[in-house]
């Protein structure tokens, strides 16, 4: 079974950093795209960003420019580099990788914490 471990999260002040980390296990699974998403409470889970496994990456518009995702094929883990944090940047941030064929995010992190205040 493929598993993935989030760690990172925590409490930061407006305009921080944060920098949060997924680590994959499991068997010899190994993930063409891994993304993050963030979800806060009472709202819809939101596509944060994506990386493939050539590096290619993918970004919501609300996080451009301050976040930054990348991987590390030799560990199996992700991460994502989160700069000038707003209030609204809190969520829990969750990891997910696509299935074997490529088609939908599958496997899911347990998530961590982020929360930014002001």
């Amino acid at each position: 079974q493929v598993q993935l471990v989030e760690s990172g999260g925590g409490l930061v002040q407006s305009g921080g950093s944060l920098r949060l980390s997924c680590a994959a296990s499991g068997g010899t699974f190994r993930s063409y795209v891994m993304g993050w998403f963030r979800q806060a409470p009472g709202k819809e889970r939101e596509f944060v960003t994506a990386i493939t496994w050539s590096g290619g990456t993918y970004y919501a518009d609300s996080v451009k420019g301050r976040f930054t995702i990348s991987r590390d094929n030799t560990k199996n883990t992700v991460y994502l580099q989160m700069n000038s944090l707003k209030p609204e940047d809190t969520a829990v941030y969750l990891c997910a990788s696509k299935g074997f064929r490529g088609i939908s995010y599958i496997y899911w992190g347990q998530g961590t914490q982020v929360t930014v205040s002001s």
